[in-house]
């Protein structure tokens, strides 16, 4: 039997579905065709979209010479469905926006006929943290600002995901209609609980405690599920302070473990029959993150059974417990072995805590540490929920990527994969030799960051080399080097106001030389615009920020 050829003048058919993120997905491939197919074909041929009774989420795909016909059991398997054919045959990628793809262009291009079964993910809900979203805030990327937002969802749809929390704050609610009409289900960030508006922008005027305001509070949280209840929703329930803080920073009167475990267990119980009463069959979640962590290690937190306990990793992907400051006890952010209850996790790609962070820059460790980090949280039982934050999407798309891929049966090594992806999105310009150096560039970025601990998760994102310098200088206005810096004892524990400065000076020289080195091996790659403007120009923001540093210290005479 001949393969079916896919051409321009393909007819797509899903009149028997009716969803509305299927008919935006069949507008996707048709873009899609468009951009890479440019003759039609003598015989007309077709492709149609038929419900059958799979598995959630799962495709079926028959191919003969005429017809393809696609089996889904929901919107999103048609979706993945399409995105399959998609990047399969016509060779679009994922992150063929974020990466600025070059799409190879054919006449048309050949499926074989045969039967096709996908396959179930090794993770039941995966998704992203539009979080700290600032470079996409204000950007139309020339279209609409509702654009790069659709981008982002295209994404992660094309990588497989199926949730998101649709960014911070007033973003979360304005762009949560859109992510919900591309076929995505919806969570929701753990200080902003049940997607609610958080309390001090409705009653700016008010104190935000809930033994003072408890029907406020509740009222917030009843809009909230009234209008999302019609949607797919993970509901996240929880307490926390206003401004993603500690709860008792706002509330003085809880001053013990025991009484910040038991208000906070009695709202989730709260939340928990607030959104049952609706939503007899709702999903619920809640995170294990900072503080609340610390006391569900205590028993102070009675959370209800069924609930997905949302582990969290620390920031720069190690599964143990937030910094706060100085106040570091790294706590394993994993349930006990054993454990059967519901489990997921909460990882970082980016993280903005001003300290040693990387906004906008990639995750400062290995993704064969990544790896392991989350093969051991999967054999810890934590395959219910993945949730990643993924910033501004566009400085994090490699280890994105990796991340994805992890989801799947059929998972790539972290070398595996980061072969394929520099082959994927740096190969159409560049021979094998060339490419070669750029693995080599993306596998040594990480050992080119500055170490400030001694753990292995301890590497600087370009925020440290500010926030220590605005620290150092800071003390030595308020008090010149008559004390060391106390801010800084979570990176820098010395004595004295001198030895910091000296441990930061010779950290940075250090790192000065390796950053040089590795820049001036991605420059010999030639003129690939896509390498120019993803890992080359964070090892550039990276010594321009370092170079800045070593010129400060230069000048501060002790």
């Amino acid at each position: 039997m001949n393969p079916f050829q896919l051409s321009r003048n393909t007819t797509l058919l899903s009149d028997a579905v009716t969803e509305k993120a299927v008919e935006l997905a069949c507008e996707r491939l048709r873009r899609d065709m468009e951009k890479t197919l440019t003759d039609i074909v003598k015989n007309r041929n077709r492709i149609i979209l038929c419900k059958k009774d799979l598995k959630p989420e799962q495709y079926e795909l028959e191919v003969t010479e005429q017809e393809i016909t696609i089996y889904g059991a929901d919107a999103r398997s048609f979706i993945y469905a399409l995105n399959y054919l998609s990047e399969t045959y016509l060779g679009v990628l994922p992150f063929w926006f974020w990466n600025d793809q070059k799409m190879e262009v054919k006449s048309y291009v050949e499926i074989p006929c045969g039967t096709y079964h996908s396959e179930a993910d090794r993770i039941r809900y995966r998704g992203w943290f539009i979080n700290d979203e600032v470079l996409i805030s204000h950007w139309t990327a020339g279209v609409s600002k509702d654009y790069p937002w659709e981008m982002v969802f295209e994404a992660l749809l094309r990588c497989g995901g199926n949730l998101v929390i649709p960014g911070t704050d007033k973003n979360s609610r304005i762009y949560a209609p859109i992510a919900s009409d591309m076929g995505l289900m919806i969570t929701h960030h753990h200080a902003e609980p049940l997607g609610a508006e958080m309390f001090l922008r409705a009653y700016p005027d008010l104190e935000p405690s809930y033994l003072k305001h408890k029907d406020l509070f509740e009222g917030l949280w009843k809009d909230a599920i009234g209008r999302q209840k019609d949607e797919e929703v993970i509901w996240n329930i929880g307490f926390r302070g206003q401004g993603d803080v500690p709860f008792w920073e706002n509330d003085s009167a809880f001053d013990t473990s025991e009484k910040r475990g038991e208000l906070i267990s009695n709202i989730m119980k709260k939340q928990y029959a607030m959104v049952r009463e609706q939503i007899p069959d709702a999903v619920f979640c809640t995170n294990l993150y900072g503080e609340i962590l610390e006391l569900y290690r205590e028993g102070c937190l009675q959370i209800p059974g069924d609930v997905i306990l949302i582990w969290a990793d620390n920031g720069y992907g190690k599964m143990v417990s937030r910094r706060q400051g100085n106040h570091n006890p790294r706590v394993s952010a994993l349930p006990e072995e054993g454990d059967k209850g519901r489990h997921g996790t909460y990882y970082h790609v980016s993280f903005y805590d001003l300290q040693a962070a990387n906004h906008i820059t990639m995750l400062p460790n290995s993704m064969e540490f990544v790896e392991k980090e989350l093969t051991d949280a999967m054999r810890h039982g934590i395959t219910d929920l993945w949730l990643v934050n993924a910033s501004n999407i566009k400085p994090h798309v490699y280890p994105l990527s990796f991340i994805a891929n992890l989801w799947k049966q059929d998972a790539l090594s972290a070398e595996e994969h980061r072969k394929r992806y520099v082959t994927e999105y740096y190969g159409a310009e560049n021979d094998t030799a060339q490419l070669s150096i750029m693995e080599d560039c993306i596998r040594d970025y990480p050992r080119a960051m500055l170490p400030f601990g001694e753990k292995e998760d301890e590497h600087a994102g370009e925020q440290f080399y500010n926030y220590v310098v605005r620290d150092f200088i800071y003390s030595w206005m308020k008090n010149g080097a008559a004390e060391p810096v106390e801010e800084l004892f979570w990176c820098i524990h010395k004595d004295t106001f001198a030895a910091q400065m000296e441990w930061f000076t010779g950290k940075c020289l250090q790192t000065g030389k390796q950053l040089e080195g590795l820049y001036e091996r991605g420059l010999t790659v030639g003129e690939n615009e896509l390498w120019k403007d993803s890992v080359l120009l964070q090892v550039k923001i990276h010594r321009n920020c370092l170079q800045g540093a070593i010129l400060f210290l230069s000048l501060i005479h002790i």
